[in-house]
């Protein structure tokens, strides 16, 4: 009697667990369910092969639980395929001679983090000397964010998308062979109950910058801790209405949080690049003593003659409308980092 409780319990959990991604609500109820396909994957698997331990006394009713099971794994399989990593190796165009490898480094640093040489030491270099580049957004309300860099930077810009005290970093960087791409580094809030009640201010920022993205003129970049998952709805509105590629697509998950639970993990700490954009290498770095783990990732800018562009991925009305609104509702949401 206890085993079949428990059984039912936890269907009906995941169940609920599963339905919750596809409310449109942006309450943090349901927008924390989109962080946890993979874990909610694992259990449901675990709880429909439990049920088959059930007396086939039980009921015919155990069977329509088991379907709904079966469903609902058969719908996160659907949703992760993508990140699964492809037995064959990504196909990209040969690299051309004398073509310059950039190496960049996204770390959520964690503001109360007391092992902050960790990363310096990960760096292997003193920030400020070696990096003639660099801007710093200090703030208190953990979402500030530092910008360094080697290469040569033409245009820096800090912007306030939705809220003021929510900074995004937008930089023209200069390759050795003078190409030059577009960065941008990003860090909107969670949904959460000790966050934002609501994912309104995150969705907004991204659909920004997608916007942004679909309209500019060179190879471009958006990396940071996004907050969300690359399968959530509003990541997907981004990726469609940026036209960027996700670099995780054929490669593997790459979880970055948390990292201290390793159960509980989940790739919020997201890269973006333009069709044009190569990536050589990407992997998740070791512990900084942060709750992220740093994302590495090294890619070249590839000849426009050498590389397919992927046919942009189709958007419609109902889901330009509801960006839109998501920009709307964005900056009229007030926060409550203070």
């Amino acid at each position: 009697m206890v085993f079949h409780i428990a059984y039912f319990l936890f269907a009906a959990l995941l169940v609920l667990a599963s339905v919750f991604p596809f409310v449109s609500h942006q309450y943090w109820v349901f927008r924390v369910c989109e962080f946890a396909r993979i874990q909610v994957l694992a259990l449901l698997s675990l709880t429909f092969l439990g049920g088959f331990l059930l007396s086939p006394a039980s009921g015919s009713y155990i069977w329509w639980v088991q379907a709904a099971l079966l469903f609902f794994i058969a719908q996160h399989i659907f949703i992760l395929a993508p990140y699964f990593p492809l037995k064959k190796k990504l196909k990209s165009p040969a690299k051309p001679e004398n073509t310059p490898s950039i190496s960049m480094i996204s770390a959520n640093v964690l503001q109360f983090n007391t092992e902050y040489h960790k990363l310096i030491d990960l760096i292997n270099e003193v920030l400020d000397e070696s990096y003639p580049y660099h801007k710093k957004i200090a703030l208190e309300n953990t979402y500030g964010m530092h910008f360094y860099s080697k290469l040569e930077v033409t245009d820096l810009s800090v912007n306030y998308y939705m809220s003021d005290d929510l900074p995004s970093i937008q930089a023209d960087v200069v390759t050795p062979d003078q190409q030059t791409f577009t960065f941008f580094g990003i860090h909107p809030p969670p949904p959460s109950p000790t966050e934002e009640s609501t994912s309104k201010e995150r969705d907004g920022e991204l659909i920004v910058i997608g916007k942004k993205a679909k309209n500019a003129t060179k190879p471009l970049i958006v990396v940071g801790d996004f907050n969300n998952v690359a399968w959530s709805k509003s990541t997907v509105l981004f990726r469609k209405l940026s036209g960027l590629e996700d670099a995780r697509i054929g490669r593997g998950l790459y979880s970055t949080y948390h990292a201290k639970y390793k159960l509980m993990q989940f790739p919020i700490d997201l890269f973006y690049h333009s069709h044009n954009i190569v990536i050589e290498e990407f992997k998740v770095l070791g512990d900084i003593g942060s709750d992220h783990f740093p994302l590495y990732t090294r890619f070249y800018i590839a000849p426009e003659e050498l590389v397919d562009e992927k046919p942009s991925e189709h958007l419609e009305k109902e889901e330009l409308e509801e960006a839109e609104e998501m920009i709307v509702e964005g900056k009229k949401e007030e926060g409550n980092r203070d």
